[in-house]
Order: C-alpha cells, then sequence, then structure tokens
C-alpha cells in the first residue's frame, strides 16, 4: 500500500466541527440510545456531604451558576438539596423562590433516607420530587438495619414510599451500592415501588437512580451482573422501567467514571447525576461537565453555556476546594503545554495541539509555560499571545531574552517560566 499526497488536508470536519465540541460519527448508531438525554445536579447533597464548606449564601451562588450554565438548554433539570439543617433548608428556600419565578430553570428536588418520619419533613416544603436512599446491596441490607436482611429493608422503604405518594410527590428510589446489589433484590422491590405507585397520578411515577457507590460498575455488556452497567439499565429497561425515568449516579474510585455515564446512557438510560467539577465523596462524582461535552457531541442535548463555570471554578478555590491544577478543561494547566515541539505546533496552526476550540468554548486561554524543552516557539507564542505582536525567530532580543532563560535552566532550575514572571522582561525587549 502506497501513502499519496493529497491536495487538501482531510481534518474530518463532521467529526471536529471547528466551532463545537466533538461530533460522534456512528458507524451504526445504538438503537437503544434515548432520543434527548439530560443530567441532574448533587453539589449541595453529595458535593457538600463529600466536603464542600456551604454557607446558604454560597450555595444559592452556586445553584445560579447551574442555572447561568444550562441556560435554555435543560442540559442540567434538577438539584437536590438536603432539609436536616437550617441552612440547608434556607438554600432550597432559596432556590425553590427563584425557580418558581422563572429565574433558574433548574428544579430543585429534595434527599431523605427512605423513612416514614424523613418522609414527613419534606411533605410541606414546596418540592415536587424527592430523592429517597434505598440501599440495595446485602453489604447494605445485612448490616444496616436490625433485623436486617432484604425484605425487612425492603418494608422499610415502601412504607416510606407510601407516605411521599400520599403527600402528592414524585419518590425518586436512589439504589444505593446497585452495582453490588443482587438482581433478587433490585428486580423485585422496583417492581413493588411500580405497583404501589400505580394507584397515584403519572405525575408521580417513581424515579430508579442506580448508584455506583464505590465506582466498581464496569461499561461493558459481557460482564456479569451486577457490575456490567449497560446490562443493569437494559435489565431495568425491561422490567417496565422508561429510560426517561431512570437516572444514573457514579463515583470515581476505578477511573471509569466517564465511561460508565456514556455506558448508561448508550443502553437506554436518560439523566446522569453527578456534580459540575466532580465535587463529591471520595474521589468524586460524575462531572457534568465532562459528561455533557459527550451527549452534546452525541446530539442528545444542546450546548450549555461553558465560560459560566469558570466562575465557578474561582468560587471553588475561595472555598479551599479549587480544581487540581491539571483537571480537565478547568484546571489551571488543563491548555498549557511545555513542550517546544507542541508550542511550534500552535504557532503554526493551533488546532494542531486543542481538541477543540477551547477559547471560544469555554472561555479560557491556550497558554505555553517554558522549561528547558520550550525553544524559542514557547516565547513566540507567549508573546503573541499576551501582546498581540509576532516576533520572527531571528529577532535579536528575542534571541537574547531566550539565551538568558537557557542559563536559569543550565544553572538548575527546575521550575517553568510563566508569563506573569515573564512580562516585564518581554516588555523591554519589544521596547
Amino acid at each position: 500500500m502506497t501513502v499519496t499526497d493529497a491536495a487538501t488536508p482531510d481534518l474530518f470536519p463532521d467529526a471536529f466541527p471547528p466551532q463545537d465540541f466533538p461530533r460522534y460519527r456512528w458507524t451504526t448508531p445504538p438503537a437503544t440510545l434515548p432520543p434527548r438525554a439530560w443530567t441532574t445536579e448533587t453539589t449541595h447533597r453529595d458535593g457538600q456531604q463529600g466536603g464542600l464548606p456551604l454557607t446558604t449564601e454560597t450555595g444559592l451562588r452556586l445553584y445560579d451558576l447551574m442555572g447561568e450554565f444550562t441556560a435554555g438548554t435543560g442540559a442540567i433539570r434538577q438539584a437536590e438539596f438536603f432539609v436536616y439543617r437550617s441552612a440547608d433548608r434556607a438554600m432550597l428556600q432559596g432556590a425553590l423562590e427563584r425557580w418558581q419565578g422563572g429565574h433558574n430553570p433548574v428544579e430543585p428536588t429534595t434527599w431523605i433516607r427512605a423513612s416514614r418520619r424523613d418522609a414527613d419533613l419534606v411533605a410541606g416544603l414546596g418540592v415536587r420530587e424527592t430523592g429517597m436512599l434505598a440501599s440495595a446491596s446485602d453489604y447494605h441490607t445485612f448490616h444496616k438495619f436490625t433485623p436486617g436482611g432484604r425484605a425487612q429493608a425492603a418494608r422499610t422503604y415502601l412504607d416510606a414510599v407510601h407516605a411521599v405518594l400520599d403527600a402528592g410527590l414524585r419518590p425518586r428510589l436512589h439504589l444505593e451500592d446497585a452495582t453490588r446489589a443482587p438482581r433478587e433484590f433490585i428486580l423485585p422491590f422496583v417492581a413493588q415501588v411500580q405497583r404501589l405507585a400505580a394507584a397515584y397520578p403519572d405525575t408521580q411515577a417513581p424515579r430508579f437512580r442506580i448508584c455506583d457507590t464505590m465506582g466498581v460498575g464496569l461499561p461493558l455488556e459481557n460482564v456479569e451482573w451486577p457490575r456490567s452497567v449497560p446490562g443493569m439499565v437494559r435489565e431495568l429497561i425491561g422490567a417496565g422501567v422508561p429510560g426517561e425515568l431512570l437516572e444514573f449516579h457514579p463515583h470515581n474510585d476505578t477511573h471509569l467514571i466517564v465511561a460508565n455515564c456514556l455506558a448508561a446512557v448508550m443502553a437506554g438510560c436518560a439523566a446522569i447525576n453527578g456534580t459540575l467539577l466532580g465535587q463529591g465523596e471520595r474521589s468524586g462524582n460524575a462531572p457534568l461537565e465532562g459528561v455533557l461535552l459527550h451527549l452534546t457531541g452525541m446530539g442528545l442535548v444542546d450546548r450549555p453555556n461553558y465560560p459560566a463555570l469558570n466562575a465557578l471554578a474561582e468560587l471553588y478555590g475561595t472555598l479551599g476546594q479549587g480544581v487540581p491544577a491539571k483537571y480537565p478543561l478547568y484546571g489551571r494547566d488543563a491548555h498549557r503545554t511545555r513542550a517546544g515541539i507542541h508550542a511550534d505546533g500552535l504557532n503554526k496552526f493551533w488546532p494542531m495541539y486543542a481538541p477543540f476550540d477551547v477559547p471560544g468554548l469555554l472561555g479560557r486561554p491556550l497558554e505555553v509555560s517554558l522549561t528547558k524543552d520550550s525553544g524559542v516557539a514557547g516565547l513566540i507564542f507567549l508573546i503573541r499571545q499576551h501582546t498581540g505582536q509576532e516576533l520572527p525567530k531571528d529577532h535579536p532580543g528575542l534571541q537574547a531574552l531566550h539565551a538568558s532563560l537557557n542559563a536559569e535552566f543550565d544553572a538548575g532550575r527546575q521550575t517553568a517560566v510563566d508569563w506573569e514572571e515573564l512580562a516585564a522582561r518581554v516588555h523591554a525587549v519589544l521596547a
């Protein structure tokens, strides 16, 4: 086989549109792909539970940023709140006022333990739906209850579901630890909930959240129950739960969180529950901005307002919970190169070393930090990026500045040189 030349480059514009995130070009579209998909937010619940310190003020600022990010796309449909502390109830009340007044498109919901006492807590709060913790694995049902066992757990949960339905709310059953739970509990319990709810209006039809609580689910079809995420989604849909009433809530303990989310959607689950910027317990919840990037690429949701999340990253920084420097999309170094060959590529044709139009889509710059490997190309990129001036490689002042930086590295400097340190020296060269 001989490589032949082409008159023009093939940049696969259908897969990599110049002004959008990468698009999925299916060889065969999954038959179970839902017509639309969306996400739901749990920062005020799971993010706070994972250590995010929220006052009423910061909680409402966070909720407002969710609304700015979502705008009119429906990308995030709901956010769930605790109800046990006065600060949490104040957050919920503020969010309800914004939502009911049409100022925020994200519907507030609540989270409770699946007990009748907790069900009474949410009956008069003004929400239409509440999540209910329904631990599903034998790890929980045999060791959380006295006496322990599946039947006792199911009776307790169903009693709470009955109370929530009687209060006129939609129950959302959180099947905790589902990816370690027996089929013999999940499928009969789901059927019992559906039978109980059948006597109530369709607006109260129960939702079910598949929780990969310990992050052990797998995005694979040919894996036995309970670890196959797409397998469990398919079985629940086959048992009569519509895909639009299913949610998937994973954790990132084994690095498969986004892959598991996409596997759930492709199997027919319409909603992914997580947090913006991945805040959450242990290694974190599903990063909704990353999940939505892919759902946008699948054509299942309109692209939300990604630049709005720069303010959220700044807010988390003020709370001592800033995103790691190399965190995808919003980390300080997520779009920063230190390699000379990459900087040279950015100078010649920036899409060579960018996955998409980062400044246009995220409102974040492509950056270069100078190291002993950055070369003159890195300097040229930084100067053009921050001053708008393009210097030739043989510019005497540029060569002198490059030589002085190399002398620092030859003398043992290990840290990179960022623009903030370099700015005065560059302006001297330009002068």
